[in-house]
């Protein structure tokens, strides 16, 4: 018997069973559709999650935000030009951007705001995409770049109401027409006399781009240049203790500026757990977001594997429904069996028909099951992705090997599921098959 009269031989005896074949495909096609949207909520979930984490940082990062000591002062390490010049001299280390962060209080007419000053290298300011004004690096001169989502934070200074966070209203806040002051925490002489600070009138280079209330990693941030930020804190802090700065023994001002922060960029993410280990082994606390993300990305695949565990109950179930199936084809069809026998029909080729079948019964069963899962996925991207604050980003994703994998799979569940009653056909005695009716 060639191939194709075992194609035709089967999609003939699945049509004259059309209510029962129809019934068995209705299982399948359940199991797989359960199978496939579970598990493109997993991988839509997982790439939802690594989006929005990678929004924080790069996964090439290593940030150092201070010293990682015991009560043991010897074992005190600072952030100084030195410890980048150490950091630089280290394996897979191709940069480091140094942060200095400084309070301070923002007044526009009726309006304040507390938010830190971060003072940063020029190559990374020129990174920062701007919606109005625009920056010119090299300057002494303070130019801030403030985030788009800052104005949230500003409140009335007298009642200290905040009009957005309280009644949805924006601030009248007028960043380039407007005088926006900055007042600095006042400094300490050694002997802890209060030196105030007088307040600035600073110069606005740029505001992030976006709206008011369109998240990115430099929204709720005021930045400007670090070499301008040091000339005007030794500036205003001559003689003085600056505010966040550590103070040597006897308690005076140290001569050099410690940052707040340095992020180590490192050449590859694979070599970011080394540098990371290297430099909390100098005694530096530090931290990568790479690491982070690899841990969630182990309890994202747990979900992905309980969900896909989920939806492979149903097709077990369809399995069984389909075994049923075609065992009771063999009980009808005891006759026919005789008669290919005795007309010289090989075993092999028996028992390719009865596989032939079942594997015709989870394949189509796959195919209508995946329409029904983009059918359910596209449902699931226009209602859940607002509603669990992912905006329009899908949750759930069927990538096309997953599209593959499950046409094959439930082709398989199809054939090991005809299997046995494919074997009771070729077993059953063609005189004693002939003679049954």
């Amino acid at each position: 018997m060639r191939f194709f009269d075992i194609i035709a031989m089967s999609a003939s005896n699945l049509w004259k069973r059309k209510v029962r074949t129809i019934l068995t495909i209705l299982g399948v096609m359940i199991g797989t559709a359960s199978i496939v949207v579970m598990l493109s909520l997993g991988i839509g979930l997982k790439q939802a999650v690594m989006e929005e984490m990678s929004a924080y940082g790069s996964l090439t990062e290593v940030t150092v935000s201070g010293s990682n000591y015991s009560s043991d002062s010897k074992n005190k390490v600072q952030l100084d030009d030195q410890a980048i010049q150490d950091f630089l001299m280290m394996d897979h280390v191709v940069g480091v951007r140094p942060e200095l962060r400084i309070s301070a209080r923002f007044v526009q007419g009726k309006y304040s705001c507390y938010i830190d000053l971060i003072g940063t290298t020029p190559e990374f300011l020129e990174t920062i995409p701007l919606g109005q004004g625009s920056y010119t690096p090299g300057s002494n001169e303070l130019q801030l770049i403030i985030g788009n989502m800052v104005i949230q934070s500003f409140y009335v200074t007298k009642t200290y109401e905040y009009p957005f966070y309280e009644r949805g209203v924006l601030p009248e806040i007028d960043y380039f027409n407007g005088n926006l002051y900055t007042e600095f925490e006042p400094g300490y002489t050694p002997d802890q006399k209060q030196v105030p600070v007088r307040k600035q009138k600073l110069k606005i280079a740029g505001v992030v781009e976006g709206g008011p209330q369109d998240y990115n990693m430099y929204g709720y941030q005021v930045y400007c240049e670090l070499d301008a930020l040091k000339h005007f804190l030794k500036k205003n802090y001559r003689n003085c203790i600056i505010p966040g700065q550590p103070t040597s023994k006897s308690g005076k001002p140290l001569k050099d500026i410690v940052y707040s922060g340095l992020q180590v960029e490192v050449d590859e993410s694979a070599n970011v757990s080394t540098v990371l280990t290297t430099i909390q082994e100098m005694g530096y606390y530090a931290y990568s977001e790479a690491e982070w993300i690899k841990q969630q990305e182990q309890e994202m695949g747990i979900i992905q594997m309980v969900l896909g565990g989920i939806g492979a109950v149903s097709l077990l179930v369809a399995a069984i429904g389909i075994a049923n199936t075609m065992m009771m084809s063999t009980y009808e069809r005891t006759k026919e069996i005789g008669v290919m026998k005795v007309l010289g029909c090989s075993l092999g080729n028996i028992r390719a028909l009865f596989l032939t079948e079942a594997a015709f019964i989870g394949f189509l069963g796959g195919m209508v099951g995946l329409v029904i899962s983009y059918t359910i996925s596209f449902v699931i991207n226009k209602v859940l992705p607002d509603a669990m604050g992912y905006g329009s980003t899908k949750i759930s994703v069927i990538p096309f090997w997953l599209v593959l994998v499950a046409m094959a799979f439930s082709t398989l569940v199809g054939i090991v599921a005809g299997f046995f009653p494919a074997q009771r056909a070729t077993r059953l005695s063609a005189l004693s098959a002939i003679r049954n009716e």
